[in-house]
Formats: structure tokens, C-alpha cells, sequence
């Protein structure tokens, strides 16, 4: 990434890393033991304070706006989940 251009969020190489970081923080992973089935319909990606990123990081990440989440104000993967899950009236996935 050059230092003297604006900023994109094409770099392909700063999302992978970023990415990676970001995945360390998750709180729900399918993959984990005791992962409750309810909490696949109750991810981030379809709750209505989710606000994607824009840019290829947009694909899978946005920021929590909820304010009752310990997690407002920060970028979440969007199968990520939290207690304060508030639905779409629409059910629709961003």
C-alpha cells in the first residue's frame, strides 16, 4: 500500500491481515464447542444496527451501532453475534 494515495480498501494484502486480527476477537464461532444452533439466525451481519464497511472488507465486516452492546462503536465479522441481537423488521441480510 503506497502511503501517498488516499486510501481505497482495495489493498488485498491489508485485508487479509486485517482479516486475521479482526477473527481473534470473535465471540461466537460455528466452529466452537457449544455453539447454540439459535445463535445461527442471530448474527451480526442481520441485526439492524449492523452497518457494513465499505470496500472488499465490507463483504464480511461492519460496525456495531447497537447501544445496549458491548460491542457498539466496533468492527464485527458478520457471523459474529452478541446478546443485544435486535432482528430486521424485513429479515433481511446486509
Amino acid at each position: 500500500m503506497a502511503e501517498d494515495r488516499p486510501w481505497t480498501g482495495e489493498d488485498q494484502d491489508h485485508n487479509d491481515r486485517c482479516h486475521t486480527r479482526w477473527r481473534a476477537s470473535l465471540t461466537r464461532s460455528t466452529a466452537q464447542a457449544g455453539y447454540r444452533d439459535e445463535w445461527y439466525d442471530a448474527q451480526c451481519g442481520e441485526c439492524r444496527f449492523w452497518i457494513a464497511l465499505r470496500g472488499q472488507l465490507g463483504q464480511d465486516y461492519g460496525a456495531c451501532s447497537n447501544p445496549g452492546s458491548s460491542f457498539d462503536g466496533r468492527v464485527r465479522f458478520e457471523h459474529d453475534g452478541c446478546a443485544s441481537f435486535a432482528g430486521r423488521a424485513d429479515s433481511s441480510f446486509e
